[in-house]
């Protein structure tokens, strides 16, 4: 069995996602659970799990207060929080998995599958989704990125580009540096279209810092820093073309 706590402060949440986890979720465990801060670090000190699913805002602090109190996190943590569209931008940027209140049954069962599946130790996730939730009116500037072997914390004004192949997309970076991550294109054209990068493709998205020629013959291409030519498609012409002239 799948050793789980629950903490968060609203009983009644408590209640129903236990009810949740017996049906959708019957090989996970709920061994303890806690109401806040002080009360879920004196239980995790002194007790071995597997997941903690934790809320973010407490009576007596946030979740990271608590992450902050524990020598170490030697389990899966699944957060879970109310609809609130920064906290949500700053998961996607840490690549951290969360659960929106009520829980959706099927979201549920999709953040489990990952559980299982991977085996990533995540305290620098941790860290960068609490930096990300800190600073609200501040320009993002660091992403997770789940590779297959580890889970890399970069610097996204060091990403020139971004190439898709299927369901998985390819990084390219200033210093040659490549990464492979499994997922698409249209998640990272979601998390940095406000950032400077641009879809000029199906198949690739750019950093338009990082542009350095547009050549209109044969259809039109942009030459990248790293020398790079990425096909600029038929439809997305004429938005390229505005897109450069705004630069």
């Amino acid at each position: 069995m799948i050793r789980a706590v629950i903490i968060d402060d609203i009983e009644q949440a408590r209640i129903t996602f236990k009810k949740d986890l017996e049906v959708y979720a019957p090989d996970i465990q709920v061994v303890d659970e806690a109401s806040g801060v002080v009360e879920g670090a004196k239980l995790l000190k002194h007790m071995k799990i597997d997941i903690l699913f934790l809320d973010i805002q407490m009576q007596d602090g946030s979740g990271f207060d608590l992450l902050d109190i524990l020598p170490e996190i030697p389990f899966k943590i699944i957060f879970i929080t109310a609809s609130d569209a920064h906290a949500i931008k700053a998961f996607r940027y840490a690549a951290i998995d969360y659960l929106l209140k009520p829980v959706d049954p099927d979201e549920l069962i999709e953040a489990l599958k990952k559980f299982r599946n991977h085996n990533h130790n995540e305290q620098d996730n941790y860290r960068l989704l609490n930096e990300s939730l800190k600073q609200s009116n501040k320009v993002q500037e660091r992403l997770a990125l789940h590779a297959q072997d580890k889970i890399h914390i970069v610097q996204i004004a060091d990403i020139i580009r971004c190439e898709s192949n299927v369901n998985y997309t390819e990084f390219f970076f200033t210093n040659s540096k490549r990464i492979v991550v499994s997922r698409t294109l249209k998640d990272f054209e979601d998390i940095l279209g406000e950032l400077g990068f641009f879809r000029v493709h199906q198949s690739h998205l750019v950093n338009t810092k990082m542009i350095q020629e547009f050549v209109k013959v044969e259809g039109g291409h942009l030459i990248m820093s790293d020398g790079k030519m990425i096909p600029v498609s038929t439809r997305k012409r004429a938005d390229v073309v505005k897109m450069l002239e705004q630069l």
